[in-house]
């Protein structure tokens, strides 16, 4: 959402009742304001599955799963069978049949996927999530049915998936796609979508800030890449109109084993049908 490094995939625009009621709440209390723009920064549209994703769904081994650390429920697909696994994790507002054409192409090489529902996302239960959930969810499937090859994230999964690796999950390789990178941006961006005066960006970074007792800048995808010793594939569309192109160069910029593949007109979900960004997805996954 930000024109530097935003994580949310929302392409549609905020509905107008919805920047007036923000606008109603900021007249009556900065207080009151910024707990309705939490509330809205942590609600993901759940999208009925399309049905280019319904053989992925259909052949799928699917397990409702608690994450402990979160006190929630996420589903899980297990796709084909290898002793070779590779993760996926989607994006905001996506769902865990999302990567269907890499998992395809994966299991053609060999690998067997497990993908997931974040909390509040697809067949997963709640309203509410944020990344930090993600996070959680990821370290708590590499537990349960890992040990994983490697990892695969689009958008706010890529930032999830460094940030996971950061925190302990091992893999042997990351391939991070249209992910995005500083949260404050993020937010900044958010706020302004709202039409809200930007000190309640400040606001609300405090505010999660407070709840989850964390620096929420500590989780930008520039800083877990500092700490992310394996090979990294950054892949980001030159055009991608929702996580600019800045947001992967920057955080390939940091990262100690980085490759950069950049794209033109392929947007932010385009690309990943993409035939040679699965191909070099796969390749780089197999080492080639």
């Amino acid at each position: 959402m930000t024109k530097k490094t935003s994580i949310h995939t929302q392409s549609l625009k905020i509905p107008r009742f919805i920047i007036l009621t923000s606008k109603f709440f900021s007249i009556i209390s900065p207080k009151l304001v910024t707990l309705f723009a939490a509330k809205l920064f942590t609600m993901p549209i759940k999208h009925k599955i399309p049905k280019r994703e319904l053989e992925m769904d259909h052949k799928s081994i699917q397990k409702l799963i608690p994450v402990p650390a979160i006190n929630k429920e996420v589903m899980v697909y297990n796709y084909g069978k290898s002793d070779k696994k590779v993760l996926l994790v989607h994006g905001w507002s996506g769902r865990g049949t999302q990567l269907f054409k890499i998992a395809d192409e994966l299991l053609k090489a060999g690998y067997a996927t497990v993908s997931f529902d974040a909390p509040a996302h697809g067949k997963s239960p709640g309203k509410t999530t944020i990344m930090v959930d993600f996070i959680a969810t990821i370290l708590e499937i590499d537990k349960q049915f890992g040990p994983f090859e490697a990892a695969v994230g689009h958008s706010l999964g890529g930032m999830s998936v460094l940030n996971a690796i950061k925190k302990g999950l091992k893999v042997n390789h990351a391939v991070v796609i249209g992910s995005g990178d500083i949260v404050q941006d993020i937010m900044d961006d958010f706020v302004a979508k709202l039409e809200l005066d930007p000190k309640i960006s400040i606001r609300l970074r405090l505010f999660f800030e407070k709840k989850y007792k964390e620096d929420m800048n500590s989780y930008s995808a520039y800083l877990a890449a500092k700490e992310t010793a394996i090979p990294v594939l950054v892949i980001h569309d030159n055009n991608d109109p929702e996580v600019p192109v800045t947001a992967g160069i920057h955080i390939h910029k940091y990262l100690q084993n980085g490759e950069l593949l950049l794209t033109d007109g392929l947007g932010h979900r385009k690309i990943l049908g993409n035939h040679k960004v699965i191909e070099r997805t796969v390749q780089f996954i197999q080492n080639k």
